[in-house]
């Protein structure tokens, strides 16, 4: 069983094909456990801004998601630096969240400008590739992989 998933994004998806992509797989997660998706605004940058600047957006940004993770969740971010896992582990390391009695599992992906490294400190790192996507598509590659897991934790034929 997979336990309850918010998935945290700093940036609003824009573009149809990621709005209806995604739509269509919380969709079909919502038949299998409870599924939110929590957007965040981008804090606003200059076009060359410095690195200062930049790291006080992300510790901002972080203090935000912090404050709309759900009690008792796990915290995982999509980070390039963490492990990465098969579909049939990533399935499984749900399962083993609800079977441990963590009731939720928050998964976070970051603006363009990443996470604050701080925070990604507190938190379980996992990484799609080592190659870099943008945010957007991430939380549809993401979305996509809950579903993929809820469907091999049910025996179905969907992962193939």
């Amino acid at each position: 069983m997979i336990p309850a998933v918010t998935v945290i994004a700093v940036g609003k998806l824009k573009e149809k094909f990621y709005l209806d992509a995604s739509t269509e797989y919380i969709k079909r997660i919502s038949r299998f456990c409870r599924i939110n998706v929590i957007e965040l605004p981008e804090k606003r940058l200059p076009e060359k801004a410095s690195r200062a600047e930049i790291e006080s957006a992300l510790s901002s940004e972080a203090e935000l998601i912090r404050s709309k993770v759900p009690t008792q969740a796990k915290i995982i971010v999509l980070a390039i630096e963490g492990g990465q896992l098969s579909s049939e582990a990533f399935a499984e390391k749900l399962e083993n969240f609800s079977s441990r009695g963590i009731p939720a599992v928050c998964f976070v992906i970051g603006s363009s400008y990443g996470l604050d490294a701080a925070f990604k400190k507190e938190c379980e790192k996992i990484s799609f590739s080592p190659m870099t996507f943008p945010h957007h598509l991430a939380r549809v590659m993401l979305l996509e992989q809950v579903y993929r897991a809820c469907m091999l934790s049910n025996g179905s034929s969907y992962h193939k």
